[in-house]
């Protein structure tokens, strides 16, 4: 069972020109449909090049994301000057644009039918839940995982649903308010205000209240006038002292080019070189593995490394699954056995508790059940793939999840492209209780396992919660800082092979001359199995 993330995504071509695509699946209530589509329109992911490592070799974040704050009257132009600094920013990985909307307080039935009669003053800073907004902002700039609420216009009312996110390298927060509370402005990097014209402002807002959210011309009128005027020059005006840039609200382009220009150096300064570190981690000489048929734990530094029992079966499956010869068929049974018999292993390694039933001859048997509150799988595309037959087998209705992590061509370097994660994982209060099943072919250098464990942690997983499932494992590669940096992980795996060499993967050309695929540089475990998840799914 697999349970989607909600959000809007808008891939940043190579011009740098935004194209919307419809990447959306929604839970909840129908009613929460319009005032998700409306809401999409500020708060957004946009994601061109995946996110690379955000964290140091110890596994602890190295840098928080780089965060922009716009703020300015009504119409100003706010969500216009952050589009095109997302537009300017072009190659910069994943951008969420966050607006102050989505933080309008919870209301009574009393202060709804108040609001629609345009008796609520919406621009008063008491009306923006200050502290959430600020919480929200915090976690998405600590790298970790927020899910915001969502506000309807149309009802006046905040919705129970809300809206998950996560994974910014940079996050641009724009509102009227954005610069008004001192615990908002101490989590900006760069602030902005955009000054405009207050008959353009009105202009705008009556186009757009009639337009998008129902108004009446009287209405919005009257509430321009009554509420948004003077909120304008009690609360938001004052906030340009605190503003970094003072932006005009229409032809800005020179502004928004030295801003989108700083934040490209700031990123650049950030940016590390991770992989290498990782391929070149492990122990310079390889360590013996004790040869007993029912030995399955290895010497230190791998004290939490658990080798499954080296049969004469388990070899002899091996034999079969490391043969390129091997018909494809074979291959996927072999595979999904060897699956079943690493999650049977990884099993052993939840929470039990005793539990006491009667059998069929009316006689009580003590034995023992699973004590996890829930029980999740995430693989890492497209190798973990396989491994999710064996997960299926053993706990038939566990929830699944997905990360696609793939490499830079010309460094080797990982980058997060995609997550899909389960909803126990997605909200925090239940990723504490959650024990999670991670799945990938096999450790080389392990940067995508690293990786994918940050994403977890990030999330609030506990370290120990997590159990890493594999076929292979390159005794001479990453896995003596994986284990370093996360001690209290568990690994399962079927093999350690001992080489793991770097080499690069030349071009690949179609027919027509076209290239198919680049040359990239890769780190291969030899004797290896070769591309597992090409290998069963193609």
């Amino acid at each position: 069972m697999t349970d989607e993330s909600s959000s809007i995504f808008i891939n940043v071509d190579s011009e740098s020109r935004p194209v919307l695509s419809r990447s959306v699946s929604e839970s909840g209530v129908s009613r929460a449909h319009n005032a998700i589509t409306l809401q999409a329109k500020k708060n957004t992911v946009l994601k061109s090049h995946g996110r690379p490592p955000w964290y140091a070799e110890d596994g602890l974040p190295i840098c928080d994301a780089f965060v922009v704050g716009i703020a300015g009257g009504s119409a100003s132009g706010k969500t216009h000057v952050a589009r095109q600094i997302v537009e300017k920013l072009g190659s910069i990985p994943t951008i969420i644009i966050l607006s102050q909307d989505s933080f309008y307080k919870k209301h009574s039935p009393e202060e709804v039918k108040l609001a629609h009669a345009n008796l609520i003053d919406f621009d008063h800073p008491n009306a923006i839940d200050m502290p959430l907004f600020a919480n929200c902002l915090k976690d998405l700039k600590a790298c970790k995982q927020t899910n915001i609420p969502i506000y309807s216009f149309a009802e006046h009312q905040r919705l129970d649903d809300t809206k998950y996110l996560y994974g910014a390298a940079v996050i641009i927060t724009e509102g009227i308010l954005a610069l008004h509370d001192p615990a908002l402005r101490a989590l900006y990097d760069l602030k902005i205000f955009v000054q405009c014209d207050s008959d353009l402002m009105l202009a705008r807002r009556l186009r757009r209240d009639i337009k998008e959210r129902g108004r009446t011309v009287d209405g919005t009128l009257d509430q321009y006038l009554r509420y948004v005027k003077p909120s304008y020059d009690n609360f938001v005006l004052p906030t340009a002292r605190h503003a970094d840039i003072i932006v005009p609200g229409m032809d800005n382009g020179v502004a928004i080019d030295l801003i989108a220009t700083h934040i490209r150096r700031k990123m650049k300064e950030r940016a590390s070189r991770f992989r290498p570190h990782m391929a070149q981690a492990g122990p310079p000489t390889p360590l013996s593995v004790p040869s007993t048929p029912d030995s399955h734990e290895l010497l230190e530094p791998y004290e939490n490394l658990i080798l499954l029992p080296q049969t004469a079966q388990l070899k002899g499956i091996y034999t079969i699954l490391r043969d390129k010869n091997t018909p494809r068929e074979d291959f996927i049974f072999f595979t999904d056995r060897l699956a079943t018999f690493l999650m049977e292993k990884a099993m052993e390694y939840l929470p039990y508790r005793s539990r006491t039933v009667t059998t069929p001859v009316d006689v009580e048997y003590t034995g023992k059940e699973i004590d996890a509150k829930y029980i999740c799988g995430v693989s890492i595309l497209r190798s973990g793939g396989p491994l999710e037959r064996g997960l299926e087998r053993v706990i038939s209705d566990v929830m699944t999840g997905s990360l696609l992590i793939q490499s830079v061509a010309q460094t080797g370097e990982p980058l997060l492209l995609h997550l899909m994660l389960p909803v126990c994982i997605r909200e925090r209060h239940r990723a504490k209780d959650t024990w999670v099943f991670l799945l990938d072919a096999q450790i080389g250098t392990g940067a995508a396992a690293f990786m994918a464990i940050r994403i977890l942690l990030d999330h609030g997983v506990p370290e120990d919660h997590i159990i890493f499932v594999t076929f292979l494992v390159a005794r001479s590669g990453g896995i003596g800082a994986l284990r370093k940096a996360f001690p209290t992980v568990k690994i399962v795996c079927g093999a350690i092979d001992d080489s793991l060499r770097e080499t690069w993967l030349e071009a690949i050309e179609r027919g027509d001359g076209q290239i198919e695929a680049e040359a990239r540089k890769v780190w291969v475990v030899e004797p290896g199995m070769g591309h597992i998840g090409d290998r069963y799914y193609l």
